[in-house]
């Protein structure tokens, strides 16, 4: 399974405890985040990327960390496969899998303060399946394109 990762200058930290976790657990790895300590730099630059691997099916799952968690997740979620998830709490992974079958997870960097509690979360939103059913129905709802324009 390949799961491709990118992050702003707020999660490089947490972006290299994410990959050497799931490296250790073999997952392979597409690293599209950034790397340097000490510059600013704008999330989209490293989202888009991260949600066009997953949105092509060219990775599996995507994870995406800035210092809310929202700017990334309505990054990506721009891209037509895309249901990514703004996570700050296991329960909430937990959800985002059975419920929204949720493919890219966005994390608050500046919110989730503890690297195991993170590496616990995308822990469990990789291990959660998709319960279908009745939230299947939902997703196919979720892209629906309209056809008057949305002022």
């Amino acid at each position: 399974m390949l799961i491709a990762i990118g992050s702003d200058h707020t999660g490089v930290d947490y972006k290299y405890s994410i990959k050497n976790f799931l490296i250790q657990k073999g997952y392979k790895i597409e690293d599209l985040g950034f790397s340097e300590y000490g510059k600013k730099v704008d999330y989209p630059d490293f989202i888009h990327p991260t949600a066009e691997l997953v949105n092509k099916g060219q990775a599996d799952f995507g994870i995406i960390i800035c210092g809310s968690g929202n700017g990334a997740a309505m990054t990506a979620n721009k891209y037509k496969k895309i249901r990514a998830a703004l996570v700050w709490k296991k329960e909430i992974a937990i959800l985002a899998r059975k419920h929204n079958n949720a493919n890219i997870i966005s994390l608050p960097a500046r919110f989730i303060v503890d690297n195991n509690e993170i590496i616990e979360i995308v822990k469990i939103f990789l291990e959660t399946n998709f319960e279908g059913g009745r939230h299947e129905i939902r997703i196919k709802k979720i892209s629906k394109i309209l056809s008057s324009s949305v002022g």
